[in-house]
């Protein structure tokens, strides 16, 4: 349950970026905060994944304000920004796996090179494939229901398995903030559907803020009308007067870096935006 008058972990004020004649970030001004989630559509080329990278400094902008968990980073020397990266978590295309580690090893990799004072955390005394960690990293990986995959690697499990890998490896160092680049990309309608169901989990088990990427119109959907139920072990619709629950999930569309649409999934059904409609697929979805 999100608490009430938390503060902002991601606030974009006015955030500009232009490669010459090109806008990437056109005035981008938002703010995301614990247990919330922004789902970004846009074209190709739109500045979505410009903005996740801004959140992390990856890219420097030109203009305007960005704050993450309250620290402004637009000005941070990159050997600043480590810590604050330390503290998100990370799904990239395709999970973004190590095809030479193990599963648990992968899962392990936050842990073992986070950043707490500008340097790799210490490794502790190794117990097993993965070390001291191994607890922590058989939690997360039983969260996404792929315990038992913990000594295979990624090329003996499927694409879903390896994005639901990916999933625990963004969330094992429990991050407040977790950036989601096209979660489901390439993926089947019921497999995407699951690693959306296990997305909304996190946010709601753990009060994470999420910022979510995807080119998929049901993954909106299902983070708008459903959460998480923790007696039931599933998801459960979203009451049109739970105003808390049902007004965590606000809507971004961009086009030419700029931000064209903000709202709510309703307020996004309802747009006569040409634009804005393209993104919009009225397709049944499916609880997991």
């Amino acid at each position: 349950m999100m608490a009430a008058n938390s503060a902002p972990l991601i606030e974009f004020k006015n955030v500009s970026l232009r490669y010459e004649d090109t806008w990437a970030l056109k005035n981008v001004s938002f703010t995301l905060s614990p247990g919330e989630t922004r789902i970004i559509f846009g074209a190709a080329g739109s500045g979505k994944t410009t903005l996740l990278k801004a959140v992390i400094g990856l890219v420097r902008v030109d203009e305007g304000e960005i704050r993450v968990f309250g620290e402004e980073i637009t000005s941070r020397k990159e050997e600043e920004l480590y810590i604050l990266r330390s503290r998100a978590g990370f799904l990239f295309q395709e999970g973004g796996l190590f095809d030479s580690l193990t599963i648990g090893e992968n899962v392990e990799y936050p842990l073992a090179n986070r950043q707490t004072d500008g340097k790799p955390g210490k490794q502790q005394a190794r117990s097993g494939t993965t070390g001291s960690y191994e607890q922590r990293v058989r939690e997360a990986l039983r969260f996404v229901e792929l315990e038992q995959t913990y000594n295979q690697f990624p090329s003996e499990v499927s694409g879903g398995m390896r994005r639901r890998v990916g999933i625990a490896r963004a969330t094992v160092t429990e991050p407040s903030l977790v950036l989601y680049d096209s979660p489901t990309a390439g993926l089947d309608p019921i497999t995407a559907n699951l690693i959306m169901a296990l997305l909304a989990k996190e946010r709601d088990v753990h009060n994470t803020a999420s910022l979510i990427v995807t080119h998929r119109y049901q993954d909106g959907e299902l983070m708008a009308n459903y959460s998480y139920n923790s007696e039931k072990g599933e998801l459960d619709p979203i009451r049109e007067n739970d105003g808390e629950r049902a007004s965590r999930t606000k809507f971004m569309v961009m086009r030419g870096g700029e931000v064209v649409f903000f709202g709510s999934h309703q307020e996004l059904e309802a747009s006569a935006d040409s634009y804005v409609q393209k993104f919009i697929r009225h397709e049944e979805t499916h609880a997991i």
